[in-house]
């Protein structure tokens, strides 16, 4: 399927979708408030099938935070990225492990290195870190360690 096929199909399934030109992948821009939906209808959509998540990262712009979700189509072999920006001051968004299992621990490591929270998790606590570092966010561009004279 082909990118053009793939927005039409997008903004069918949500018209509220934007999006960025010229990466190598077709990339969505959504609302958090839409995210949840257009997740499980990315998943179950037979047209889509969007059935792995391989990658679920966070990068800080020091104004907000932007959740970034690769997923692809094992049956139909495309592959599509969705930006979703969050207010940084409380970072939010709902959970998608209930739809790709793999989410599970990446939004976890979200948790702990951005301080994203993930509503309706199953177990959202720190995975990496050691007790104690609750609430750091170290790969924030604010964070400082006085220890090793860190400053994003």
């Amino acid at each position: 399927m082909t990118d053009e096929e793939l927005k039409i199909i997008l903004v069918e399934l949500n018209p509220s979708v934007t999006f960025d030109e010229g990466g190598e992948w077709l990339t969505i821009n959504i609302e958090s408030s839409q995210w949840k939906l257009l997740s499980e209808l990315l998943r179950r959509d037979a047209r889509l099938c969007f059935d792995y998540l391989f990658c679920l990262t966070c990068i800080d712009w020091k104004t907000h935070l932007t959740m970034v979700y690769h997923l692809s189509s094992t049956s139909f072999r495309h592959n599509i990225v969705l930006k979703i920006n969050l207010d940084r001051v409380q970072p939010e968004i709902e959970t998608v492990s209930n739809i790709w299992r793999t989410a599970e621990f990446h939004e976890r490591e979200v948790y702990e290195l951005f301080g994203v929270n993930f509503l309706n998790h199953p177990d959202l606590r720190l995975l990496i870190l050691p007790d104690g570092w609750e609430g750091k966010n170290p790969l924030r561009k604010d964070f400082e360690d006085p220890i090793n004279m860190i400053k994003l």
